[in-house]
């Protein structure tokens, strides 16, 4: 989500919406406790930089925090970090479906125009789109869809040897690992039996498959599976 103008008061949403969100969290190598620290790491910037975006954001009314200092959203922050995240979406499935862009690349790009379009644009995109209902990544254009889809759902690594599921999401926030996931074949539709869990390797064992081709064995690093939301089948 790096910009060269740097982040705007959309980005911080964006980011806020899937820390806050109860799937699909970004986690940062090293946690911490603290949703600010957490949006630093997320977005790469100093927490002296977040500190002032967010007391920004709080004087306007979007961000408000309790008594732990999480980062909690107002009524008018939520209603703001959903057009972002939907516009976003929409914008990802615009670049892909009629520029032929890759899905990886679309988000990238998607994150640099996310606020160069109005309203009246976006809404337009989604006609001419046949009104989609997810992104390229698997996530439902709709906030209520994801909302009513999430209990549904659950990250790889909460699976265990034995269960078998089907790949829904793929958390974006890191380019490089949007990019491994298409590479690596782990995409919305794909299906995964879990074969082995090794917490103290660090990794999972899983037979992929596409439905295209026989299944094969792979390793996943926890970091990799922790990014794959999934629905048991």
């Amino acid at each position: 989500m790096a910009h060269a103008r740097g982040h705007s008061v959309e980005d911080y949403l964006e980011a806020i919406y899937f820390l806050v969100s109860p799937i699909g969290e970004y986690r940062p190598a090293e946690g911490s406790p603290a949703n600010a620290a957490r949006v630093a790491d997320m977005l790469g910037v100093s927490r002296a930089a977040v500190g002032e975006m967010l007391k920004r954001m709080g004087n306007e009314g979007l961000l408000k925090r309790d008594g732990s200092r999480e980062l909690v959203f107002t009524k008018q922050g939520t209603q703001r970090a959903e057009q972002v995240v939907r516009s976003h979406r929409i914008i990802e499935r615009f670049l892909t479906d009629f520029l032929g862009y890759s899905p990886a690349g679309a988000h990238e790009h998607a994150d640099a125009l996310g606020d160069s379009f109005t309203p009246d644009m976006i809404e337009r995109m989604n006609e001419r789109l046949g009104f989609p209902e997810r992104c390229p990544h698997g996530w439902p254009i709709s906030p209520d869809d994801e909302r009513a889809e999430n209990a549904q759902l659950l990250s790889l690594t909460d699976m265990q040897a034995g269960e078998r599921c089907e790949v829904m999401r793929l958390v974006e926030h890191d380019g490089d690992l949007l990019h491994w996931y298409y590479d690596e074949g782990y995409i919305p539709g794909a299906t995964l039996t879990v074969l082995d869990v090794q917490p103290a390797a660090g990794h999972i064992k899983v037979a992929l498959s596409d439905g295209k081709q026989a299944s094969e064995q792979r390793l996943i690093a926890e970091k990799a599976a922790r990014g794959l939301i999934v629905r048991r089948t």
